[in-house]
């Protein structure tokens, strides 16, 4: 209770835990997003230009983001979300490479409380597939493309054939990795 009292509640617990000797229940009636403790209480803070995370890409390139820069994208990949009828409950696939757009992707969808499944982008068409399925997935957000020892991997078309003739999925959002193309790296 301690430690989570210093998170923020939309709605305060009333009693820490519960426990029946099979389930666990904890800080019943309480009501929270993890986005907001994650992110937000660092973004609207003196911490809004400190450090959230360092990329580093398999060419050696390197990003940084900020607190106040991962809100900006976050919120605004949610309102795009948002924007194509994605809603609390919504299941979501999520088929990137470790980018930070991975990441904005998860946390926008934890923000609108999409339920999303990160689906590792090594995998090919036929267990992604089976995971769109399994899910019951309305929307896959996926990348262009990813490396792998320095060779890029083209996730657009694994995605293509894993989704073709499945009608639970609405909608696939590619982000775009680079500007180079697989014939120009």
């Amino acid at each position: 209770a301690g430690i989570a009292s210093k998170f923020y509640w939309s709605k305060p617990w009333t009693k820490v835990s519960e426990f029946d000797g099979v389930h666990h229940k904890w800080f019943l009636g309480g009501r929270t997003n993890i986005t907001l403790n994650a992110l937000d209480r660092h973004a609207k803070s003196d911490r809004f230009n400190h450090v959230a995370f360092i990329w580093l890409g398999e060419d050696g390139s390197e990003r940084v983001v900020t607190y106040g820069q991962l809100y900006r994208m976050v919120c605004r990949f949610a309102n795009g979300l948002k924007s194509i009828d994605v809603r609390k409950g919504d299941r979501v696939i999520i088929y990137m490479p470790l980018t930070i757009e991975g990441i904005v992707s998860m946390l926008a969808c934890a923000r609108i409380g999409a339920i999303h499944s990160v689906v590792y982008a090594g995998l090919g068409h036929t267990s992604l597939r089976d995971r769109i399925v399994d899910a019951g997935a309305k929307v896959v957000i996926a990348g262009e493309l990813g490396y792998r020892r320095g060779k890029p991997v083209p996730l657009k078309s694994i995605v293509d054939e894993a989704v073709s003739g499945l009608e639970s999925v609405e909608r696939v959002i590619v982000v775009p990795r680079t500007t180079r193309t697989l014939d120009n790296p």
